[in-house]
């Protein structure tokens, strides 16, 4: 029976790849067929053999493209995007059974953790094969200079996974991280189309480009675009998300402190 569960206190060092998924105004149908790579470093330090806290820094390529829709109010669209995102997370962990390196009884659990993130990220696009300047920097929405949406952004961190030794050192995490986001501009895409004109007139310096990015529909037989001044661009009531499907390496370098057993009294 274990009966000590600070055996396990120490700290463990290591990384993570795996893929980097977005969902929102431009994946609406969840689609997991499009996904961007990932990678991390994490730092974990065992409170006991239940709980843990884990710092990580990440990285994520997301990308989602309108064309890929199953949605002919999206393929009409044509909207896309692109981004390379920074994250740095804090989170508690625990673990669904008593968790000892080295261990051969103890050395796989199940887990659940919830935390706390910061993100900052840059979304351009790809028209007639020449990449876009940031949107952001765009006002494809009608935003005026000094009004844009913050590139430094908070998230709620949640998710769950699996861990188990390898050997007394050295184990393997497969982790699920999902982030609940306080904007809905990862996309650049949130509200409604803006005046065209106001566009142009808000950033001459990319004008054509900004305009382009903004309504990059695909016109009608009268060669009428989509986007009309008023009209729905994107759902500003249901945030972004970006989440990590991703397979980590650590390596403990806690003393492999084996728990005390209660034993019973001979008489």
């Amino acid at each position: 029976m274990i009966s000590d569960l600070n055996a396990q206190r120490g700290f463990e060092l290591g990384g993570w790849l795996g893929s980097s998924y977005y969902f929102g105004d431009l994946n609406t149908s969840f689609d997991l067929m499009h996904p961007g790579v990932g990678a991390g470093l994490i730092a974990r330090y065992n409170l006991n053999t239940r709980l843990s806290f884990k710092v990580s820094g990440n990285y994520g390529y997301l990308r989602a493209d309108d064309s890929y829709s199953d949605n002919a109010f999206e393929r009409r669209r044509n909207i896309n995007f692109r981004t390379h995102l920074g994250d740095l997370s804090g989170q508690f962990e625990f673990n669904f059974f008593p968790y000892i390196h080295g261990s051969r009884d103890h050395g796989f659990t199940p887990y659940l953790f919830a935390g706390f993130s910061i993100f900052t990220w840059s979304p351009y696009a790809i028209y007639d094969g020449e990449r876009t300047p940031p949107l952001r920097e765009l006002g494809t929405e009608g935003q005026f200079i000094g009004e844009e949406y913050r590139s430094f952004q908070r998230a709620l961190n949640y998710g769950g996974g699996i861990k188990f030794d390898i050997s007394e050192e050295w184990s393997i995490n497969v982790e699920l991280s999902l982030r609940r986001l306080f904007t809905d501009y990862l996309d650049d895409v949130s509200t409604v189309y803006p005046d065209k004109g106001e566009v142009r007139g808000n950033r001459p310096r990319y004008a054509d480009i900004a305009v382009k990015a903004s309504d990059p529909s695909l016109p009608d037989e009268e060669g009428n675009l989509f986007g009309m001044e008023g009209r729905q661009r994107g759902n500003s009531k249901d945030n972004d998300s970006y989440n990590f499907l991703s397979v980590g390496i650590l390596y403990y370098f806690g003393n492999l402190r084996c728990p005390k057993i209660s034993q019973t009294k001979q008489f």
